[in-house]
C-alpha cells in the first residue's frame, strides 16, 4: 500500500509519538534523547515527517523529561502538533492512557484509528506506517503492531506465537525467560489500535513486571484474553531500529545516509564516493548532478542539473545553478547562478548572490555581496558588503574594508571595471562602470566612469641604504657584485641620496590579475 491509498481510507487515524524519556544513555547534559539530530532533523523530527505524511486528523507527542524545550522544538517544526505532558514517566502504556485523557478532555473522544509511534525510531517510513493501517484495516483488527526479526534481539519485547503462527503477545527483555529471550522477532513498539478498544483496556493496566511500569504490550494480552484479533506485519529491521545512545545515533544517519543517497542515484544524480558523501533529508538534488568525494550537503540546499559539487565541499541551505562546478568550498546561505565555477578554498558567507558565470578564485572570501553575470573574483580576497556589477574583474589581494568599528558599510563597483591588485576599497565608495584602479590603491573617495583611481604614495628609492645599514651582509655583497658588473661603484651610496621614481611612459599602473 503507498501513502496515498492510506489517506484515501477515509478513517480518521490519530497519531501518538512517545518522547517523553530522559535517554540516560546518551550521556547529554544539554538535549534530550528526541532532541538529538542528524541530517537536519531531530530524531523526533524525522518520526513527525513520517507520520505527517499518513493524514492523521491529530498528532499528539507526548513530552515530559525537558518538557520545555521538546515543546519548543515541535512548535518550530510541526506547530499543529498537540503537545502532551506525561508529569511521571511511569512506561509506554501509561503514556498512551495519558495522551488518550487529555485529548478527551480537548474535544470528543479520539475515534477511528490510534497510531502509537515511538519518538526514538528514526528510519521509520511513511509507506510501512501506511502498510500497517492497511493490514489493520483488513483485518478488522483489534490492533496490529509492527516487527521484525533482528539479529541481536537484546532490550526488545519478544513476539510470542502459537504454533500456527497466531500472535499471544509480547513480553519484554527484562521479563523473558531465557528460551524467550532467544526469540529474534521482536516489538518495534509501533501499533495500529482500534480507538474505542484502546481507551478501554489502558485502564486495565498493571504495574506487576519487572520495571513497575504500565506497558503498552499488555494491551495485547487484555485483547487475546477478550477474544479479539491481534495482527503483526514484518518490516524491515533497518527501519525499526531506535536510538539510545550515541553509537546507535552514529549508525541510524549512516543508514539513512544510504537510503538517501540510493534514491538521489535512482534519480539520475551522480554520487562517486557514497561513503564520504553526506545529504541532510531536505536537500534537493536535480537529475544529472555531480557530487564527488568527502561533499557535504545541509539543510535547504539545492543543487541544479549539471552542476558539479566537491571534492571536499560543505554546502548550507545554499542554492547551486545548473552547470555550476565548486571545488573545495564552504558555502552557507548563499546563491550560485548557473555555469559559475568557485573555488578551490572559497569561502561563501550568508548573503552572498552571485549572478551566473561568476568565477571566484582560490583563497576568496565573500560575504553579504551580490556579483553580476560574468565577473570575476579570482584570487586571496575578501569581498564584504558589496555590489558589483557585471563582467567586472576585481585584482588580487583585493579587500572591500567595510567595517569601521562600530558599523558594517556598503560599496558598489560598476559594470566592466578592472581593478588593480592588493586594492582596497573603504566603504562607502562608488566605482562607476569602466573605471580602472591602479595596483596598490587605497579607495577612499569614488571613481568616476571611464576613470583611472590612483590612491599610493609614489615610490622613492634611499640608495646605499644596505651598505651603510647591513654591511658585510649577504644582500650587502650581492648588492657590491651586481653594482660592480653593471659598472656601478656605488660611490654616491654613501651620500645617502634619495631619487623618487614615476612610472615610466607606457608602463601598466593597474597591475590586474585576470584568470
Amino acid at each position: 500500500m503507498n501513502v496515498e491509498d492510506a489517506r484515501a481510507t477515509g478513517t480518521p487515524v490519530t497519531v501518538i509519538v512517545l518522547a517523553a524519556g530522559e535517554g540516560t544513555r546518551m550521556r547529554s547534559a544539554a538535549l534530550p534523547k528526541t532532541l538529538h539530530s542528524f541530517a537536519g532533523r531531530s530524531l523526533l523530527g524525522h518520526v513527525v515527517a513520517a507520520t505527517s505524511e499518513l493524514g492523521a486528523t491529530t498528532t499528539a507527542v507526548v513530552v515530559g523529561h525537558r518538557r520545555e524545550q521538546v515543546v519548543q522544538h515541535l512548535a518550530a517544526i510541526v506547530p499543529e502538533a498537540v503537545p502532551v505532558v506525561q508529569d511521571q514517566q511511569l512506561g509506554t502504556g501509561h503514556a498512551v492512557r495519558v495522551a488518550l485523557e487529555q485529548l478527551a478532555a480537548r474535544g470528543p473522544a479520539v475515534e477511528g484509528t490510534v497510531l502509537v509511534v515511538p519518538g526514538d525510531a528514526p528510519l521509520l517510513t511513511a509507506g510501512t506506517l501506511a502498510d500497517l493501517l492497511a493490514e489493520h484495516r483488513a483485518q478488522q483488527a483489534a490492533a496490529t503492531m509492527l516487527t521484525s526479526v533482528v539479529p541481536d534481539p537484546t532490550g526488545y519485547g519478544r513476539i510470542l506465537r502459537a504454533g500456527d503462527d497466531t500472535v499471544l503477545g509480547v513480553v519484554e527483555h527484562a521479563d523473558a525467560s531465557p528460551e524467550q529471550r532467544e526469540i529474534r522477532e521482536v516489538s518495534a513498539l509501533v501499533y495500529a489500535f482500534d480507538a474505542a478498544l484502546l481507551r478501554a483496556a489502558v485502564t486495565e493496566l498493571s504495574t506487576d513486571n519487572a520495571q513497575g511500569e504500565e506497558y503498552l504490550p499488555e494491551v495485547l494480552s487484555i485483547f487475546l484474553r477478550q477474544g479479539r484479533t491481534v495482527r503483526a506485519l514484518l518490516a524491515p529491521a533497518t527501519e525499526i531500529a531506535g536510538v539510545n545512545d550515541r553509537v546507535q545515533l552514529a549508525a541510524a544517519h549512516r543508514a539513512y545516509n544510504d537510503r538517501l543517497l540510493d534514491q538521489h542515484m535512482r534519480n539520475g544524480v551522480t554520487v562517486i564516493d557514497p561513503a564520504t558523501t553526506w545529504v541532510d533529508a531536505d536537500v534537493v538534488l536535480a537529475a544529472d548532478a555531480v557530487l564527488r568525494p568527502n561533499v557535504q550537503l545541509h539543510g535547504s540546499t539545492r543543487i541544479d542539473a549539471d552542476a558539479v559539487i566537491g571534492p571536499d565541499s560543505t554546502l548550507t541551505d545554499t542554492v547551486v545553478g545548473a552547470g555550476s562546478s565548486l571545488e573545495r568550498t564552504v558555502a552557507r546561505q548563499s546563491s550560485i547562478g548557473a555555469g559559475a565555477t568557485i573555488g578551490p578554498f572559497a569561502y561563501l558567507r550568508p548573503g552572498t548572490v552571485l549572478a551566473d558565470q561568476v568565477h571566484i578564485g582560490t583563497y576568496v572570501e565573500i560575504k553579504g555581496s551580490d556579483i553580476g553575470l560574468g565577473t570575476k573574483v579570482p584570487h586571496l580576497s575578501y569581498v564584504g558588503d558589496a555590489s558589483i556589477g557585471e563582467h567586472t574583474n576585481i585584482g588580487a589581494a583585493t579587500v572591500f574594508v567595510n567595517y569601521d568599528g562600530v558599523h558594517k558599510h556598503r560599496s558598489t563597483v560598476g559594470n566592466h571595471v578592472r581593478t588593480g591588485a592588493d586594492n582596497m576599497f573603504v566603504a562607502p565608495v562608488h566605482v562607476g562602470d569602466g573605471a580602472y584602479t591602479a595596483a596598490g590603491t587605497v579607495v577612499t573617495n569614488d571613481v568616476p566612469p571611464g576613470a583611472l583611481g590612483v590612491g599610493r604614495g609614489r615610490q622613492r628609492n634611499v640608495t646605499g641604504w644596505v651598505r651603510r645599514r647591513r654591511a658585510g651582509t649577504e644582500a650587502d655583497l650581492a648588492a657590491q657584485a651586481a653594482l660592480a658588473a653593471t659598472g656601478g661603484t656605488g660611490a654616491a651610496d654613501s651620500a645617502g641620496t634619495e631619487h623618487e621614481q614615476h612610472d615610466p611612459s607606457g608602463r601598466s599602473t593597474t597591475g590586474s590579475t585576470e584568470v
